[in-house]
């Protein structure tokens, strides 16, 4: 045991001495936190919009200003035809155009009904449909409750409601992805890089054939990466907390004991990928292409795991970041419990001991 302790002490030696790595393990994080917390994200403020109404009434003047006082729009222009609106749209001085068309309010308070025609710039298709949503959501509800005062056929009244994200804030999905993507990626990298360096420095060698078992030699050097990662679990989460007031509702307890699951998950992998390479750029290479994106893409952090091919749904379930954000969104957001996600918990065991065992294989214990 003294020898694999001053094997740990060794390699937590070695990354406070070296300012890449720990700008790598704390630096990186730090600054994703607050850049996709700060600057990232889906919701739609102050939308730069333009007003085209031709019947000028009290019920098109109201409105306009439930757009404004939404918080989502900014009427920047009054225009007077439909010709200015496609000059403003080709300059990018909107993102949506609401026409009003002749006699509004009293088109509106008799059957004939009365017409807005919406025109949104679809460059951007998502920030388009999302416009689009929050005006007709906006327009929908004035319109019922203008005709509630009026003696008319019955109504029906659709009731909306959001759980586990009433506001629909980007960083709550934000938030537990980083965790899922920073763990990962740093786990794995650091560690894949750390045991090549050995190799290109040539002690590698001499430290197999020191008195220590090799099994025990490798998880030592482990046992630093994984303390730090799972450092760095916690100071997002803190900061998810305290800077972004992202909720945990589920146990913290077992919030942490997943995450060091999925760390070992990932020194698993970053041993495997030290196994087959043999230089520091080539393991850094390998875990940003083949770990980094694959997580960011095809995990549901940021585009539905249902919308994509078949092909690149089954490849998603070998990607332990795909069930660990599962995992982290279901204790956080929805306060769930072992007994709904032991399947995925399960899974993420199941993943660790098939890398473990291909990294065992595979680590080659004579250089060559």
């Amino acid at each position: 045991m003294n020898r694999a302790l001053a094997f740990v002490l060794k390699e937590f030696h070695h990354i406070l001495r070296d300012r890449r790595s720990l700008i790598i393990l704390f630096g990186m994080p730090l600054v994703q936190i607050l850049l996709f917390g700060f600057a990232i994200t889906n919701e739609i403020k102050d939308a730069k919009i333009a007003i085209l109404d031709y019947s000028r009434d009290n019920s098109t003047r109201l409105m306009i200003d439930r757009l404004q006082a939404s918080g989502y729009f900014y009427v920047v222009n009054y225009i007077d035809n439909k010709s200015q609106i496609e000059a403003a749209f080709r300059k990018g001085e909107i993102k949506l155009a609401v026409i009003f068309g002749n006699d509004f309010e009293s088109r509106l308070l008799s059957s004939n009904g009365a017409d807005i025609q919406i025109i949104a710039d679809a460059s951007d298709p998502n920030t388009a449909s999302t416009l689009i949503n929050y005006v007709s959501s906006i327009f929908n509800k004035f319109i019922l409750e203008k005709n509630l005062k009026l003696t008319s056929p019955p109504i029906i009244k659709t009731e909306f409601r959001m759980r586990y994200n009433e506001e629909l804030k980007g960083v709550f999905l934000f938030v537990p992805g980083l965790i899922t993507i920073i763990l990962m990626l740093v786990s794995a990298m650091m560690t894949s890089i750390s045991i090549t360096k050995e190799k290109e420095a040539g002690t590698m060698e001499l430290m197999l054939v020191s008195p220590m078992k090799p099994w025990l030699m490798i998880f030592s050097k482990l046992i630093p990466y994984l303390l730090l990662s799972f450092l760095n679990a916690i100071i997002i989460l803190i900061l998810g907390k305290f800077v972004f007031h992202v909720p945990l509702l589920g146990s913290l307890s077992l919030l942490l004991m997943e995450c060091i699951l999925f760390i070992f998950c990932a020194l698993s992998l970053g041993i495997l990928i030290s196994s087959i390479t043999d230089s520091q750029q080539t393991a850094l290479m390998l875990s940003l292409v083949g770990l980094m994106l694959p997580s960011i893409l095809l995990s549901g952090f940021l585009f539905p795991i249902e919308n994509m091919p078949l092909w690149l749904q089954y490849t998603s379930k070998v990607i332990p970041a795909t069930w660990f954000l599962i995992i982290i969104k279901a204790i956080m957001l929805k306060g769930s419990g072992i007994e709904i996600i032991w399947k995925e918990t399960l899974i993420i065991i199941g993943l660790t001991i098939l890398f473990a065992i291909i990294s065992i294989k595979k680590f080659k214990m004579r250089l060559e």
